[in-house]
């Protein structure tokens, strides 16, 4: 069955992102984790060196990331740009080949018309530096996304959102499985 790992570019507790990325995990088949990348340190190249043990956190996202199936990044998007929080993560993966050749999908979304276009596309051309499979099928870029949710229950509501977000995790499931077959 394939594995799914999630990462977040958000770490607010009842984010709008949070929200799209338990909806998408809902809509996967087959079991998925969330990675916790909050309690990663800065990227440093000092604690990542030939002869250095990387820190606890950084083991523990890498060995998630190698263990899982497909990896699916849910962010919102600051400032035209990816959060940092998010590109800290993917900076520890950079060298350790963990995402070359994984299947990996981004979802943004925003309260703006935009859904976070420029947010996904830098982790897309971020992913493809770090040889990950980026299966564009099974990206998105969410606009307009307040009143899709339902704060309370923290997932997606909307039917069409719910729709357009099983396409792309069976998109993503159907890369993955593909890979590991």
């Amino acid at each position: 069955m394939t594995r799914l790992l999630a990462l977040s570019g958000s770490l607010r507790a009842r984010s709008s992102n949070g929200a799209v990325l338990r909806s998408a995990l809902e809509l996967f088949d087959g079991p998925t984790a969330t990675a916790d990348i909050g309690a990663l340190p800065h990227f440093n190249p000092d604690l990542d060196g030939e002869d250095a043990t990387p820190p606890a956190p950084v083991a523990a996202l890498r060995t998630a990331v190698a263990t899982a199936d497909a990896v699916l990044l849910v962010s919102p998007e600051y400032a035209h740009g990816v959060p940092g929080v998010l590109k800290n993560a993917l900076d520890w993966l950079v060298s350790s080949g963990e995402c070359v050749d994984k299947p990996v999908a981004v979802i943004t979304a925003s309260p703006f018309p935009t859904g976070g276009d420029h947010a996904n596309a830098q982790l897309r051309e971020t992913l493809r530096m770090m040889t990950g499979n980026v299966i564009a099928d099974a990206c998105r870029e969410i606009p307009a996304i307040g009143p899709k949710i339902d704060p309370g229950a923290e997932r997606v509501t909307d039917e069409p959102t719910l729709a357009d977000l099983r396409t792309a995790m069976a998109h993503l499931a159907a890369a993955a499985t593909s890979t590991t077959a």
